[in-house]
Order: structure tokens, then C-alpha cells, then sequence
């Protein structure tokens, strides 16, 4: 008869932050954007994007898919802050005040509640302490972890 211990998410998240943080930091599409992961915990996030000239829209304000992927990429790094494969299912964004080239965005990525399988989240990206936009979130968890628990 084996003994087989179960790794607790917490612990899998603690004992291999350092390799989950470095995937979710050099995600290709954040870096193309310039985006900088600065936190990651369990079930949570932190990322910031200084808005530059070519991320603007026709009226000269920060364009929505610009706040919707810097919403996404912390809703991507706390749901695979555990380090099992989590893919989003569905998002639902509010846009409720404009960005302005030079401002730095900041998002942040809480985690409500995650079971086996789903996980919800919620985001809300900021800059100067004014709410641009928030993000409910809702990710699908795989059977996968991308680090080597065993």
C-alpha cells in the first residue's frame, strides 16, 4: 500500500512561484504591448502599461482593446497562479472613464471564488487612482499543471 500526499494548490503556487511568475511575466502579447506583470499571489495579479501614441482610438483616447488585454493578462496570471492550466471561458468589461496617452494603467486581478473546474475573478483597471474599466471573469481550470507536481 503507496502513500501518496496531495500538494496543496497554495503549496504548488509557493513552491514553484518563481517559474509561474516567469511564464506569466514573458507572456508574448503582453510583452509586444509593454506590459509589466509587478504581482503575482494566489489567485491574484498586478500589471501596469504606460499607454504610448499607437494604442489610442480615432478620438485620442486609449483604445478598448488596450484595457481589455491588460484586464485579461492579470485575469490570465491569478487563474494559473497555481500553476494548472486555466483558460478563459467569458469576460464582461465596463468601460467607465477614458485614458489618456502618458497615464500608466494599473489592473488588478482578485480572485472571487474557484472550485475544480471554474474559477471567477474580478478586475479593475485604474490609473491615478480613477477607475477606467472593470472585468468579471470567469476561467476554465484543466487537469494540466504546466509545473512538474507530481
Amino acid at each position: 500500500m503507496s502513500m501518496k500526499t496531495n500538494i496543496t494548490e497554495q503549496e504548488i503556487h509557493q513552491k514553484y512561484y518563481n517559474e509561474i511568475f516567469s511564464l506569466m511575466e514573458q507572456e508574448p502579447f503582453a510583452q509586444f504591448l509593454g506590459m509589466k506583470l509587478i504581482h503575482m499571489g494566489e489567485g491574484t495579479a498586478t500589471a501596469e502599461l504606460d499607454i504610448k501614441d499607437h494604442m489610442l482610438n480615432a478620438h485620442g483616447t486609449v483604445h478598448g482593446a488596450i484595457i481589455f488585454s491588460l484586464a485579461d493578462y492579470v485575469f490570465a496570471a491569478a487563474s494559473n497562479s497555481y500553476g494548472k492550466t486555466s483558460v478563459g471561458l467569458s469576460t464582461n468589461v465596463n468601460f467607465m472613464a477614458p485614458g489618456k496617452v502618458g497615464m500608466r494603467l494599473i489592473a488588478k486581478a482578485v480572485e472571487e471564488k474557484r472550485n475544480n473546474r471554474t474559477g471567477w475573478y474580478k478586475i479593475r483597471v485604474e490609473s491615478d487612482g480613477e477607475l477606467l474599466a472593470t472585468m468579471d471573469a470567469l476561467v476554465y481550470r484543466k487537469n494540466h499543471y504546466f509545473v512538474p507536481v507530481e
